[in-house]
């Protein structure tokens, strides 16, 4: 197949640079095709420096000024002309028209990464779907029409995407389990780090704010390093402790992280080697054939620019139908199937999430494709069957995961004591941590539910209903969640009951997933969402949209899958000293107020697998009347989604136990923790973070 391939490249190659000035066509679609032409000759001459090792004898500078060159139509100062722009590109090609060929050029921009990486089938593939839409335009023109039919080459891309779902499947599979796929890898573990260029290795848009994480890193003590490395590291093995799961089973793991954290990932890596595991570790989706998304799992460098990520973020529009996502989990159950014993020996993921960035709101365009609603109803129930088709052979009983996060520059002039105050939220002393939250967990075990009001303009009014604790003495609702896999430590949680839960849910801002969200409102009814509502936009049907397709993910209704009461007032502080509450992610977030997940619970496909607190107490609390569904009707027991939103102290009025018999007990009251024996969680939010 490589020689094959090698032809085929070939003759594209020729056929590409051939194009002249107007590719033939006398149009504006002959502009659209010579102007795209020119990018995918950028990208292969960045294909032929790193394949004949001049990629790696570049100096910065000129290492730089190809990165910028490849990236560069998309930036914000120049999108307004990007035929990446749908709005541009409809203005420039006409209604359908315009959408398709934008489509086609992100879709042709995902050969910067296989580029770098010297792919040269994925390059081919693409190559091929420009020169056959070209064809089609080239044709239409020598008979006298402006343009081929648009049926006609809406099945060009559907049956590219069909033709090639199988075989990208498993490529993805393979970079996800498959440590010899070890492409990023080589360039961390052999690389010299504190010569920068290396950072432009990967194929990924890289700015001063990578460049400046990998110097701040390399100017870290040895000591340091190793102590924020081995936080993580050790998260992802005490996480499969305290679930009582066996890591010896495990060979792999796998590392999403953002481009310039490379010293410590090395050092994880080598942590990781220790306890016997090899890492995989693999790109963040930039094609349709490979998972592209707005949520970038794998490891990525900067979004050169996120209006255009989200412009594209329902690209499948243009070809999903049910027989579409037939083909595409045929494909992923025959590369599970080649792939199980990698799949069984696969732990899962340790991640590193970033924060400080400015959050994003993205502008709505009427140009973008949009899933229709059947489409929608469709790749939800696809996301529900790959859940369960991964479970069936990465089992959820089996494996475990860890996330820490870290600041980068953008978050301001103080990110060097930022970062350093992350790392001492990272390392705090858990075992103080876990003696007051059992404090907490055993008033909280009394309670029939709980209730939490908001104040100073939060709306919050809920009732969380608990379960009944059949053998209180072996028994418990909460689990006390320490620093294992949620770094840092500092949150009780549970699955409440559905039934008997409801009420409103407020927070005046949030951020979630890197998108801020302005007084979103979310009732729930018997625990299940009944309304919701935010007002980032004008439009109340644009509001809708948004949270329906980022927070709901597009499901009609979802339950609260978690209750939880984050306990890391040492985080809150730093984020009041430093002004940067709006930048941090949920992982920290959550850990600074009661928290509320919509979408699966906390044990999703982990239910019957008992687990214990520190006390020794069994947590019960793990299914609700949704997740319940599995024994009887699976495919209504999961959503393949779970976003927590949090309300922070100072929006909090009151947080209360409330027994059988109506006696309250209040755990928080206006932002501060009263419960005898929690007082000690008060001392970060009156003396702030030392």
């Amino acid at each position: 197949m490589t020689e094959n391939i090698r032809e085929r490249y070939g003759l594209a190659r020729e056929r590409i640079y051939g194009l002249g000035k107007e590719g033939g066509i006398g149009n504006a679609y002959g502009v659209y095709f010579c102007r795209t032409a020119v990018f995918l000759q950028e990208v292969m001459q960045a294909y032929e420096e790193a394949q004949s090792g001049r990629l790696y004898e570049a100096s910065l500078d000129e290492l730089q000024e190809r990165n910028q060159k490849l990236y560069r139509d998309i930036l914000p100062g120049n999108y307004g002309e990007s035929y990446g722009n749908p709005a541009y590109a409809v203005k420039a090609l006409g209604e359908g028209y315009g959408q398709l060929l934008s489509f086609l050029y992100a879709e042709l921009r995902s050969m910067i990464a296989f580029a770098y990486e010297k792919d040269l089938w994925e390059m081919t593939i693409r190559m091929e779907l420009f020169l056959e839409i070209f064809t089609a335009f080239a044709c239409a023109w020598e008979e006298g029409k402006e343009m081929p039919e648009y049926g006609y080459l809406q099945q060009i891309i559907y049956w590219f995407v069909s033709d090639y779902s199988e075989l990208s499947s498993e490529r993805r599979l393979r970079g996800q389990l498959c440590p010899e796929e070890d492409f990023a890898l080589r360039i961390i573990m052999d690389s010299d780090l504190t010569d920068l260029r290396y950072l432009y290795y990967f194929g990924e848009y890289i700015t001063e704010q990578e460049l400046e994480t990998a110097r701040h890193l390399n100017c870290m003590p040895a000591e340091e390093i190793g102590k924020i490395a081995r936080a993580y590291t050790e998260g992802y093995r005490i996480g499969f402790a305290v679930c009582n799961k066996d890591i010896s089973k495990k060979k792999t793991v796998n590392i999403q992280y953002s481009l310039g954290f490379e010293r410590m990932i090395r050092e994880a890596v080598q942590n990781f080697a220790a306890m016997g595991l090899r890492t995989a570790i693999y790109r963040a989706g930039t094609s349709v054939l490979r998972g592209k998304s707005i949520r970038k799992n794998g490891f990525f460098g900067a979004a050169a620019n996120k209006q255009y990520e989200y412009d594209h973020k329902e690209d499948e529009a243009l070809y999903l139908d049910g027989q579409m996502v037939n083909r595409r989990l045929e494909g992923m159950r025959e590369a599970f199937v080649r792939l199980k014993e990698e799949a069984a020996v696969y732990g899962g993921p340790a991640v590193v999430e970033v924060f400080g960035e400015e959050p994003f709101i993205p502008e709505m365009k009427p140009e973008t494709l949009k899933l229709s609603g059947k489409q929608q109803k469709l790749e939800v129930d696809c996301r529900a069957a790959f859940v369960e088709l991964q479970n069936e052979y990465i089992k959820g009983e089996e494996r475990s995961f860890t996330i820490i996060a870290f600041p980068v520059p953008a978050i301001g002039k103080k990110y060097k004591e930022i970062f350093d105050a992350t790392v001492r939220i990272n390392t705090l002393d858990y075992k103080r941590c876990r003696d007051i939250q059992q404090t907490m967990i055993n008033v909280l075990d009394k309670a029939d539910y709980v209730t939490v009001k908001g104040m100073r303009g939060n709306r919050t009014d809920l009732k969380i209903k608990l379960h009944k604790l059949d053998n209180p003495e072996k028994e418990t609702n909460f689990e006390n969640c320490v620093a294992d896999v949620n770094i840092p430590a500092g949150e009780v949680f549970t699955s409440p009951r559905l039934e008997g839960t409801e009420g409103l849910l407020h927070v005046s801002r949030v951020f979630l997933n890197g998108m801020e969200y302005k007084n979103l409102e979310i009732t729930f009814t018997d625990g299940m969402i009944s309304s919701y509502k935010c007002m980032n936009f004008a439009l109340e049907k644009e509001n809708r949209k948004y949270v329906k397709d980022n927070v709901m993910f597009r499901h009609d209704t979802l339950p609260m899958g978690e209750f939880a009461i984050g306990t890391n007032t040492a985080a809150y502080a730093m984020a009041k000293n430093y002004g940067i509450g709006d930048k941090l992610p949920i992982l920290i977030a959550e850990k600074m107020g009661p928290h509320f997940a919509v979408g699966d619970t906390c044990y999703s496909h982990e239910e019957d697998m008992l687990t214990y607190n520190p006390d020794g107490k069994a947590i019960t609390a793990r299914e609700n009347e949704v997740s319940a569904l599995r024994r009887t009707d699976r495919e209504k027991a999961y959503f393949g989604c779970h976003t927590d939103i949090t309300i922070p102290y100072d929006e909090l009025g009151e947080l209360a136990a409330v027994d059988k018999e109506g006696k309250k007990e209040v755990i928080i009251k206006e932002g501060r923790f009263i419960l005898k024996g929690c007082e000690e969680l008060n001392l970060p939010l009156e003396e702030g973070l030392k």
